[in-house]
């Protein structure tokens, strides 16, 4: 079996110029199709191929999984056999699908037993998420928040640049591409000097985020470090953590947020594996000041993923309202999961673990609302006339990000969402 994907190697499925999906990313999800259950499917250009008839057929005898890792709602089980094993998985579905390889391609049969049309296709939550944290590491979007709400002198506070600040999210909310997202109600305090008020969200938005799962970690009371933390991600999603700013403001002292954050996050079906971003690892920021030694990594940990965020009005064209990159966090994903875990704490197989906002150095950058409008002082103006401060009814949200190098690119698909109006 190949030990890596060549990244001139070509598949003999048919994989468009452009496709976020060529043989060198083959990124898992959950999907279904016809009348047939939930199984585990990696996409490869506009197909699906489908693991569960791939084993049923005997082309996956050699590995450690069994009919019902494939035969199910969730990756968790596959997942559960850990980081050798799922890479050996991956490398085995890249050499049934390379060109070079007749194994799988000379038996149409199989081969139509084998690949579904993504457009036949239902996706379904990929991973079953035991517990969400969401992390606050882009410096930019840091700086920002701190600039509106505090004292642009001070705008980060003082621990910020010692640890990748994160709190614990609601994992029941997290939702799939697709699903709409009901204007949440709360509590607001729109005047200094008057009680509260109750009612929908006013000021609602989005906030652009990359995700990583996790593999089973280690026994409560064990840490993992910078260098293991790689063994214990599975892989990448795109996400979206919807936020209630008004909610937020007057909630989020002195425990953080809480009604404002836990109505929804939207994620992105497929989870593309650390492996497939492997060759588009580049050197982070210089951490000044220097961080104390558990949060020290070696080697290249960031990422470069290019971004963008869509809005469409009801019965309106998309508008391109923000151009970020993955590549402007400040804390990497190892040094979130050691600190994550360096008290003791024991993550699971399926933990979702979210970037925080990813916003970069310019206006064009900014990953929320919040700031592409600077807290409503300069409203987006859209194609179509219209204004916004904060999302509105009907609004949909469109993410998407991708790595590309010379021809090689690594996609995520999309994470797309509706805005429906409060109940």
């Amino acid at each position: 079996m190949s030990t890596t994907i060549s990244n001139s190697a070509q598949s003999w499925v048919s994989v468009d110029k452009g496709s976020d999906f060529p043989i060198q990313n083959l990124p898992f999800g959950i999907f279904k199709y016809g009348e047939k259950p939930p199984r585990v499917g990696v996409a490869i250009g506009d197909k699906i191929v489908d693991l569960l008839q791939l084993y049923s057929l005997g082309y996956l005898n050699n590995l450690s999984f069994s009919k019902t890792d494939f035969a199910n709602m969730y990756l968790n089980d596959m997942m559960s056999h850990g980081k050798e094993a799922c890479r050996g998985l991956r490398l085995r579905i890249y050499e049934l699908l390379n060109k070079d390889n007749n194994e799988l391609q000379s038996n149409a049969n199989h081969v139509n037993n084998i690949l579904v049309n993504q457009s036949d296709a239902t996706m379904l939550l990929p991973v079953q998420v035991g517990d969400y944290t969401d992390f606050y590491s882009s410096r930019e979007h840091a700086t920002n928040v701190g600039t509106m709400f505090r004292d642009p002198d001070n705008a980060l506070l003082p621990n910020w640049l010692h640890i990748p600040v994160g709190y614990h999210g609601r994992a029941s909310s997290i939702i799939l591409s697709g699903e709409p997202v009901r204007r949440p109600k709360g509590q607001q305090k729109p005047n200094e000097d008057e009680p509260p008020v109750f009612g929908p969200c006013k000021l609602l938005d989005f906030e652009l985020e990359m995700a990583f799962v996790t593999f089973n970690g280690k026994p409560l009371g064990e840490s993992i470090s910078t260098k293991e933390a790689d063994d214990y991600i599975f892989g990448m999603c795109l996400f979206n953590d919807w936020s209630a700013r008004d909610i937020q403001k007057w909630e989020y002292v002195p425990l953080g947020p809480f009604l404002a954050k836990n109505f929804a996050s939207s994620i992105s079906p497929w989870i593309v594996t650390l492996d497939a971003l492997d060759q588009f690892r580049i050197p982070g920021p210089t951490q000044e000041p220097k961080v104390l030694p558990y949060l020290e990594y070696e080697g290249n940990k960031h990422i470069d993923i290019k971004l963008e965020v869509g809005l469409t009005p009801e019965g309106g064209e998309e508008n391109i309202i923000s151009k970020s990159n993955y590549k402007h966090m400040y804390w990497n994903m190892n040094q979130q999961l050691a600190h994550h875990t360096v008290n003791g704490c024991n993550i699971k197989c399926g933990d979702m673990m979210a970037s925080g906002t990813i916003s970069g150095p310019n206006p064009e950058n900014y990953g929320s609302m919040l700031e592409l409008s600077w807290k409503g002082t300069k409203p987006l103006k859209l194609k179509d006339g219209s204004e916004r401060k904060f999302l509105q009814d009907g609004d949909t949200v469109v993410m998407r990000g991708y790595c590309q190098k010379d021809d090689i690119r690594v996609g995520f698909g999309q994470v797309s969402t509706k805005i429906l109006p409060a109940n």
